[in-house]
Formats: structure tokens, C-alpha cells, sequence
């Protein structure tokens, strides 16, 4: 393992302060959403959809201390993106977003740089304040969004989710889950893409390099990969970017991108306080 202490020139404006929410497109957003509180103790938060004046998308937002998943579902037939992207992938990780300041700014940046705007800045209110947003695209059909609060924001979770439409007067009773916090976030990719990956980073995020290892340090009888990984100025948000390395059968990571039709969130590693209740909840 290779470690970093060089973090670079501090970005001018603009700041990467956490992970804020993982999106996850789902073809039942309820049930996942379900499975995730019944099973790894989280608890329901916020509510989207046609109850709140949502036409075409349902999202169900569930949280366990600073954790927050949002799963999404399509409500109408013929939603094109969302189809193809389960059709290509099945259920799996859209969007990682982070919460930053200086919104602006740093897609400024990141569009001078190369990256791929996916949908330009823009704010969205109701009666707990204003959030801005921006959309970007990383590697494969995943994006990150920007989160930016203007201000306080009072609200459950973000401009137009609503309380939960039901809670389970079950969970309550279920054993913590002991999950604390998003540590990283994996993204897979093939052989010979981690570098211009990592490298789309450091360039249009201005992240650096935090470590990195190789196929001699990660591997077993039959199967090995590469890693570097990024992270932002605070070292608070970490991204690991994988690839595949020759082994004696195909790498887990080439599964993946196999089984994932190309690119993609791998895995999203939540730090625990205590490994083996959180694993023995799993069992119930």
C-alpha cells in the first residue's frame, strides 16, 4: 500500500464538506426501502411522490445516524432513463451526492476543467429554505450532485419530500443497527481505467490521491485488483476507483463489471461501532 501526504493546492472557493445521500434506482422503491429498515436498521425519513405532487418518480429517503439512502422508482410507464438504466444494471447506485458550499463555483470549475455537466445549477425551496443543486457525470451512467443549503434548512430532508406516509410500528423494537457513517464509496471499472479515472478527480474535482495498492498487495489464489484511492481537501469524502488484475481466474472486480453491464458503484462501505451486532441484525 502506497499512502499520499500530498494534498495538493487548496481550492481557491468552493468546499466538499461530506457525503450527503446515495440515490439508488430500484424497480420498487418501497420495498427496498423496506427491506433496508427492516434489516439493517434504518428508519424511514422523508417521502416523494404522487401524494406530495410527484408525477413521475417515487422516492423513499431512510436514515441510520449520518447515513441517507434514497431509493427511486418511475411511476408511469415509458420512463426511458430510468428503464434503461434498470434494464442494463437492475437496481443499483445512480447517484452519490455530496454537500458542498459554493455550488457555483465549484461546477464553474469542473466544467473549465472537462467534466460533463449533467444539469446546470439550479434551486428548489418550500417552507424549510432553499437548497441548490447541479448534477455531474462521473464514471459509467453514474453522476454526483452537488447539495448546497442557503441558508438554514429546516426541513425533514429536501425540498419537496414530506413526512412518511408510514412507519412500521415494528422497528422499534428491532436492535440498533450500529451503523454510523458513509466511509467510501467504490466505483469498479475495467482494466486499464483506473487511472483516467482517478485522474478526472484530481483534475475536475481537485481531489488527491489518499492511497493506492496493487494486484501484488490485493489478491488471493485466483483473483486480484487495483486501487487508487480519492478523496477530497478534508479527506472526508472517499472514493476508491478499482480495476481488475490477471489472476488465475477472472477478478471479482471484472464480475462486476460483467454482471453491471459496464462501470459502476460497487460497494458502499458504512462505518460501524460495533461490527458484530450490526452483522447479527442481519439474522433476525
Amino acid at each position: 500500500m502506497t499512502s499520499y501526504t500530498d494534498k495538493g493546492e487548496k481550492p481557491e472557493r468552493g468546499k466538499f464538506l461530506r457525503f450527503h445521500h446515495v440515490k439508488v434506482w430500484v424497480g420498487n422503491a418501497k420495498q427496498a426501502a423496506a427491506f433496508y429498515c427492516d434489516k439493517f436498521g434504518f428508519e424511514p425519513l422523508a417521502y416523494k411522490g404522487l401524494e406530495t405532487g410527484s408525477r413521475e418518480l417515487v422516492s423513499h429517503a431512510i436514515r441510520q445516524d449520518k447515513i441517507v439512502f434514497v431509493f427511486e422508482s418511475a411511476l408511469n410507464p415509458g420512463n426511458e432513463e430510468m428503464g434503461d438504466h434498470l434494464i442494463k444494471h437492475g437496481d443499483g447506485v445512480k447517484d452519490v451526492a455530496f454537500q458542498v458550499e459554493d455550488c457555483d463555483f465549484l461546477v464553474k470549475k469542473a466544467k473549465e476543467r472537462g467534466a460533463l455537466v449533467v444539469r446546470e445549477p439550479w434551486v428548489e425551496q418550500d417552507s424549510g429554505g432553499k437548497v441548490k443543486y447541479t448534477v455531474i457525470q462521473t464514471y459509467g451512467d453514474t453522476t454526483h450532485t452537488f447539495v448546497e443549503y442557503m441558508g438554514p434548512y429546516k426541513g425533514l430532508f429536501l425540498p419537496g419530500y414530506q413526512e412518511p406516509l408510514f412507519r412500521d410500528p415494528l422497528l422499534p423494537k428491532l436492535p440498533p443497527g450500529h451503523l454510523n457513517f458513509i466511509d467510501h464509496v467504490v466505483g469498479n471499472q475495467p482494466d486499464d481505467k483506473m487511472v483516467p479515472v482517478s485522474d478526472w478527480y484530481q483534475k475536475c474535482l481537485l481531489f488527491h490521491r489518499f492511497w493506492s495498492i496493487d494486484d501484488k498487495q490485493i489478491h488471493t489464489e485466483y483473483s486480484a485488483l487495483r486501487s487508487i484511492v480519492v478523496t477530497n481537501y478534508e479527506e472526508t469524502i472517499k472514493m476508491p476507483i478499482n480495476e481488475p488484475a490477471i489472476g488465475k481466474k477472472k477478478s471479482q472486480i471484472q464480475e462486476y463489471i460483467d454482471y453491471n453491464g459496464g462501470p459502476g458503484v460497487q460497494h458502499i462501505a458504512l462505518n460501524t461501532s460495533n461490527i458484530i451486532q450490526a452483522v447479527r441484525l442481519l439474522s433476525i
